[in-house]
């Protein structure tokens, strides 16, 4: 594996998230919306991981900035990097095949909204997140670069850190006990663990 196919196969595992993603946006648009959590803070925490996990390794596989803080790149990490990249695709489809007409991108509680406790919400709560942390993993394998390749891995840290508690609250003014029960027999992100 060469530089350039490690950037390839990064600008792949984007479109591949966004051919996932777009379907399920499009029919969001036509679901009414209960319960909406948007605000500066949800607009703030969704710019800086796209930031994280698009617009910073964007500019440096387009331009290499910044040079100084690059990292010599081995091959064989980078071919590693399939593995959580891989992972990454494959749970965040899962995640939105299982929500099915309950996902939004931002905060919300839909109209008919239902707990999902199936799938691979049956192992952890938040598998999204999940996935946004394997896409960082991947994307600080693939691009040598201290700032570029560690980016993604911020800016799904700061999405979860700053929202999730705000979510799993909002989970809870909506599910009550149900939602509790679902909380006490699952974790956030990783099975069994944490």
């Amino acid at each position: 594996m060469t530089k350039t196919v490690a950037a390839l196969i990064w600008f792949a595992g984007l479109v591949g998230w966004y051919i996932i993603r777009r379907p399920s946006e499009r029919k969001a648009r036509k679901m009414g919306v209960s319960r909406s959590l948007l605000d500066w803070r949800e607009w703030v925490l969704l710019a800086s991981a796209a930031s994280g996990l698009f617009l910073i390794p964007a500019a440096y596989v387009l331009t290499g900035f910044p040079e100084s803080l690059d990292r010599p790149f081995i091959p064989a990490i980078g071919w590693l990097a399939l593995l959580p990249l891989g992972g990454a695709l494959w749970l965040f489809r899962r995640s939105h095949v299982d929500l099915g007409r309950n996902w939004s991108v931002t905060l919300k509680v839909r109209e008919h909204h239902v707990l999902v406790k199936t799938g691979v919400y049956r192992l952890v709560r938040h598998p999204m997140y999940s996935s946004f942390f394997l896409l960082g993993l991947s994307q600080m394998l693939l691009l040598p670069n201290w700032l570029a390749g560690a980016s993604g891995l911020i800016g799904a840290g700061l999405l979860f850190v700053f929202r999730v508690f705000r979510e799993e609250r909002m989970m809870l003014e909506s599910f009550g006990d149900e939602y509790r029960s679902y909380m006490a027999g699952t974790k956030r992100i990783i099975p069994w663990i944490i």
